[in-house]
C-alpha cells in the first residue's frame, strides 16, 4: 500500500509538472503573438545607414528610384499593414519637389511577408553636377506597426536612413593620358555622351581603341551640329537661345550643357561649370 501510495504521489508531481510546463508555453506562446509587430530599416552591412548613389554616369536619366529595405521584427500575419516614414528637412540638404518626390502619407508590408521597400524618387537636376544633396528618411509608427527597435550593434540607429546624391563627375587616372592635361566635369560628361565608354585603361597596347575615343570627342566638339544631325537615336537636341544654344537629352531637359559662339574664332564652343571653353 506505502508503495501504491508513492506510485500516485509521483504521478501527481509529474501531472502537475506538466501542467505547469503547458501553462507556461501557451502563455509565453499567447504573449508572443500578441506582441505588436516592429518595423526597421535592412540596408546590410556595407551600407549601415547610409546610401550613395550618383547620377554621373546616366546624364539621360531624369529621376530615379531608391529603394530602402523597411524588416518585419515580430509575427506576419495574414493582411496587410500600413507604415509611414517622414523627411527629416533639419537633417537633410535635398528640397522637396527639386531634388526628390514628396514622400507618400502611407506605405504597406504584405499580408504574410516580413519585408518591404520604401520607393524614394530623386531627381537628376543641374546642380547636382556641382554638389551632393543628402536625404534623412525616418521610420515612424503607425497603429498596426511600432518602432520599438534599438540600435544596431555598431551604433547606429536601424529606423534611420540617409541617402547622398549627386552627378558630379571626378577626374579619373587615365584622363591626362589620353584626353590631355585640361579637365572639366562638363568635358568628362560630353566624353560620355559620344563615346558611352567610363572608363580606359592607361596599357600602351590599348593606345589605337583609346585614341579612337578620344578623337570621337574631338570630332563632336568641333561641329555639334553635325553629331547630333547623325546621332538621332542618342535623344540629344540644340535649342536655339538668342545667338546662343543649350544642348540637353529630350528626356532630361533639366541637365542642359551652353553652346556659346566665339565671334573671333567664328566657332562655337561648349561652356564648361568653370565658364570656360571646352576644347
Amino acid at each position: 500500500m506505502a508503495e501504491d501510495k508513492k506510485d500516485y504521489t509521483m504521478k501527481g508531481i509529474y501531472l502537475m509538472l506538466l501542467l505547469s510546463i503547458l501553462a507556461a508555453c501557451k502563455k509565453a506562446e499567447e504573449l508572443h503573438f500578441d506582441h505588436a509587430g516592429n518595423i526597421h530599416f535592412n540596408l546590410g552591412a556595407g551600407d549601415k545607414d547610409s546610401i550613395v548613389y550618383t547620377f554621373a554616369y546616366t546624364p539621360t536619366l531624369s529621376r530615379d528610384t531608391i529603394w530602402l529595405p523597411v524588416q518585419l521584427a515580430g509575427i506576419q500575419v495574414n493582411k496587410d499593414r500600413s507604415f509611414s516614414a517622414y523627411v527629416e528637412t533639419d537633417s537633410s540638404t535635398a528640397k522637396s519637389g527639386i531634388h526628390y518626390e514628396p514622400l507618400k502619407s502611407v506605405y504597406t508590408l504584405r499580408a504574410d511577408t516580413g519585408r518591404a521597400y520604401l520607393p524614394v524618387i530623386i531627381y537628376n537636376v543641374a546642380d547636382l553636377e556641382n554638389e551632393s544633396v543628402s536625404l534623412v528618411i525616418k521610420l515612424k509608427g503607425s497603429n498596426d506597426l511600432g518602432i520599438e527597435i534599438p540600435t544596431a550593434d555598431d551604433g547606429s540607429s536601424l529606423l534611420r536612413a540617409k541617402i547622398v546624391f549627386s552627378a558630379m563627375l571626378e577626374q579619373p587616372n587615365w584622363w591626362n593620358m589620353w584626353l590631355g592635361s585640361y579637365y572639366s566635369r562638363t568635358k568628362h560628361q560630353l566624353f560620355l555622351i559620344v563615346t558611352g565608354v567610363t572608363q580606359l585603361t592607361t596599357v600602351g597596347l590599348d593606345a589605337p581603341r583609346n585614341l579612337y575615343l578620344a578623337n570621337l570627342l574631338t570630332t563632336m566638339l568641333n561641329d555639334p551640329f553635325k553629331w547630333v544631325a547623325n546621332n538621332p537615336a542618342k535623344g540629344y537636341v540644340l535649342e536655339a537661345s538668342g545667338d546662343d544654344y543649350y544642348f540637353y537629352n529630350k528626356e532630361n531637359p533639366a541637365r542642359k550643357i551652353l553652346l556659346r559662339k566665339n565671334a573671333a574664332a567664328g566657332k562655337y564652343y561648349f561652356i564648361d561649370e568653370n565658364g570656360e571653353e571646352v576644347n
